[in-house]
């Protein structure tokens, strides 16, 4: 790990500044996850039980080689990249709460793992056989953390997992019963513990938005203010009523530069939370239906077809997406922007694409107010600022 005077080890303000440093996800030794109460798997138009145990050698050789692709990509353009280590997802887990069969992946770094600003967190997770997701990243964290003492490392409560944190009843809701209870935001997972996955969080500067799913729940959400407010940001809670299986913010939601959102048509933010936006004059785009139709999507992926709008800004200037999805790359191109494309197919099975699939560990920039209408911001304490100049004294919890 490296540093510098100017740029903490750990650096990440926003999802669009130039990227200088990125942990790419791994498929080796996934495993198919496992049907627990806070998850129901199933496979694609058919009534078939859903596999169980380590996925062939063959489907995680096709993922990886697409991971590895973009590892070579963004290594192309001179960004340090990084990759857990290796785990074994066949191995049970057993608490004094509950028992799973096996893991999962490292596929997806950002459900688990969120920089922001100068620091570190790990997500609680939401499902049982995610519980220890965080290892393969641990002798990554430790790396930055020694390297540099402005870097902070935050391990977010680990809930119970036990029987009460889920509402297993929820599988069973028809669709009419979803519709009746869609603006209660009430869904598998209860309100009784701190739950939320980092992919539910989205960086806009010194501003945080945070959706309420069936991965996060209020608590995780007044949990995320108590612990970033203290220290200068502001922590928002938004929703999409109409996404009735809502689990991770960036197929919905996703910011691409300064003032700039691609927003999912099917699931339009609340409108009471739009305006935080449109006051503060962002521009919100609709991203073009996606290429791929529900049946042609890869039989064990539990993701929607909105996977196409996942793409990963290297810049505010510089997107990839996934190849095939060629409306939404004409659309980014005629905003100006250099699009850049890889296969990403494969990964799809495994609950993501390039967003998802990465961790942004350092970019450029620092605690910028993108949202002056909202009033004025504390000081920033705990983290450092920008450069890691220390906070003001007084300033921290």
């Amino acid at each position: 790990m490296t540093t510098s005077d100017e740029t903490p080890a750990v650096n990440a303000w926003n999802e669009w500044d130039p990227l200088r440093e990125v942990v790419v996800g791994s498929a080796a030794g996934a495993c198919y996850e496992p049907v627990e109460p806070g998850n129901r798997p199933r496979v694609r138009g058919s009534d078939r039980p859903f596999p169980t145990g380590p996925k062939p050698r063959e489907r995680i050789a096709r993922a990886e080689e697409e991971l590895d692709g973009l590892a070579a990509l963004l290594e192309s353009r001179g960004i340090v990249v990084r990759r857990p280590a290796e785990h074994d997802f066949s191995r049970p887990v057993s608490t004094p709460r509950f028992e799973v069969a096996n893991q999962y992946c490292a596929v997806c770094p950002r459900d688990v793992m969120a920089t922001v600003g100068n620091g570190i967190i790990e997500a609680t997770m939401s499902r049982r056989a995610r519980f220890f997701e965080y290892e393969p990243y641990r002798p990554l964290v430790y790396g930055y953390w020694e390297s540099d003492p402005r870097v902070e490392w935050t391990v977010a409560p680990k809930p119970t997992m036990g029987p009460e944190m889920y509402r297993e009843e929820f599988w069973e809701w028809p669709l009419e019963e979803r519709y009746r209870r869609m603006h209660e935001s009430e869904f598998c997972v209860t309100q009784d513990q701190v739950v939320f996955d980092a992919a539910d969080m989205s960086r806009l500067g010194r501003d945080i938005i945070v959706q309420e799913s069936m991965t996060t729940n209020r608590p995780g959400i007044r949990w995320l203010k108590r612990h970033l407010e203290p220290r200068g940001f502001r922590v928002h809670p938004v929703h999409f009523p109409l996404d009735h299986f809502p689990s991770h913010i960036d197929c919905t939601f996703v910011p691409l530069a300064p003032g700039l959102v691609l927003t999912n048509p099917e699931r339009p933010i609340r409108d009471g939370e739009r305006r935080m936006f449109t006051e503060n004059g962002w521009k919100l785009v609709e991203a073009p239906q996606p290429v791929l139709a529900d049946e042609q999507m890869p039989e064990y992926c539990q993701s929607s077809i909105w996977l196409s709008m996942n793409v990963l800004s290297l810049s505010p200037t510089t997107v990839v997406c996934e190849e095939r999805e060629r409306p939404l790359q004409e659309l980014l191109s005629g905003m100006g922007m250099e699009v850049l494309t890889v296969p990403f197919r494969n990964v799809f099975e495994y609950g993501g694409s390039l967003h998802c699939a990465t961790w942004d560990i350092r970019r450029d920039g620092g605690p910028e107010d993108y949202f002056p209408e909202l009033g004025g911001l504390p000081e920033l304490g705990g983290l450092p600022g920008p450069g890691g100049v220390p906070a003001p004294a007084g300033a921290g919890r």
